[in-house]
């Protein structure tokens, strides 16, 4: 069995088999961001979370994967004169997604006065770049975004939980599969995360390809050498699940807990170091193994849209950059699993923080600034 500790570099001189056939999907990433945004616009809705519909990056989902949103809670009842200030979460199933934040809504809301928060779950990465540039939303948190066009927004900070500034991505496989290492993809059927996902797609393709496969026009397109589908990071982990697809790629907080203890002892070092997310080691099913994982991915940044022309916008970015875990954990929901929250306080961060995540960008065909 290969070590799963063999995880991806972040060697900046890597060798890339880029090529210029990679283009149309460039192309098709600008157009499916422009058709998303009206699934942000209504992710409030019968849309939220569903299928990407046509013109999108997202394949129409089966209605057995098709999420449902339901409302969060909320502490208080902000005043009449409130601004409203639109966040929007990362891709994933809306009610998951927004319980996790709800803290970060709730501390916001009770520290600055006069602010309605409102959180949007989009279709994909692709709808989160228009609806800041079209001022639908104010503020945003993943790096995808932040990368494809730093200069229209003003950064915040790198997410820390658990003590840690980084998370990793791995790719999981059934216990009883031929899947040993990346390689012996080739010819199988994998799930992947939304497309454009740092740690569910992009990192996953870059890895098999230096493995020697061919990914053909993924993420945006369908590989040569593998099967592969793209939904969320829990949609993922559900196919493993229910037979249609021999592995998955997710993020560590989301594929840990489906790893069994025994497979602890063959976790690399760096992920012992740095996931903040070992103490959730085998608590869900199904039961997947890992066998690889990356090198210490920044966790995502939280930024604000730089036309957003407001004095919260800066009270906000200094509630979240002094938060604390005993400050966050006043704004637990009463049901709140602590183990779900993805945001403690915030650290200082830059785009050299970013660059290995370009590098893997530009490697399997998608130019951030498309």
């Amino acid at each position: 069995m290969s070590d799963p500790s063999r995880g991806d570099s972040a060697d900046p001189q890597d060798s890339t088999r880029t090529t210029t056939t990679r283009m149309n999907r460039r192309k098709l990433l600008a157009v499916g961001g422009a058709t998303a945004l009206a699934g942000l616009a209504g992710c409030a809705g019968s849309q939220a979370g569903g299928s990407g519909g046509e013109g999108t990056d997202t394949p129409t989902q089966t209605p057995s994967d098709t999420p449902t949103e339901t409302s969060g809670e909320v502490v208080g009842t902000p005043g009449p004169n409130a601004e409203d200030v639109t966040m929007v979460l990362t891709p994933g199933t809306p009610s998951d997604a927004k319980r996790r934040y709800m803290p970060m809504k709730n501390l916001i809301e009770g520290e600055v006065d006069g602010v309605d928060i409102t959180m949007r779950v989009p279709l994909n990465y692709s709808a989160i770049r228009p609806a800041l540039q079209s001022e639908q939303a104010e503020i945003g948190m993943d790096d995808v975004t932040l990368i494809s066009n730093p200069d229209i927004m003003d950064v915040y900070g790198t997410t820390v939980t658990g003590g840690s500034a980084f998370y990793f991505s791995v790719m999981l496989t059934q216990p009883d599969s031929s899947v040993e290492e990346p390689a012996d993809v080739e010819g199988k059927t994998w799930a992947f995360a939304d497309r454009l996902s740092t740690s569910g797609s992009i990192f996953a393709l870059y890895t098999l390809q230096q493995a020697g496969l061919d990914i053909g026009d993924a993420p945006t397109g369908e590989p040569v050498d593998f099967e592969g589908s793209w939904t969320d990071h829990d949609q993922a982990i559900r196919r493993v699940a229910n037979d249609k697809a021999i592995g998955a790629t997710t993020w560590g907080g989301n594929g840990i807990p489906h790893i069994p203890e025994k497979h602890e002892s063959d976790f690399p070092e760096r992920v012992e170091e740095k996931s903040s997310f070992l103490d959730t080691i085998d608590t869900e099913e199904p039961k997947l193994r890992p066998v690889w994982w990356s090198f210490p991915i920044p966790k995502q940044p939280v930024y604000a849209r730089k036309t957003w022309d407001s004095p919260k916008k800066e009270e906000i970015g200094e509630v979240l950059v002094n938060s604390t875990e005993e400050k966050i954990k006043e704004y637990y929901p009463s049901d709140y699993n602590e183990e779900e929250l993805p945001f403690t306080t915030l650290q200082e961060t830059s785009m050299e923080t970013y660059q290995p995540v370009i590098e893997r960008m530009n490697a399997v065909g998608i130019d951030p600034a498309a």
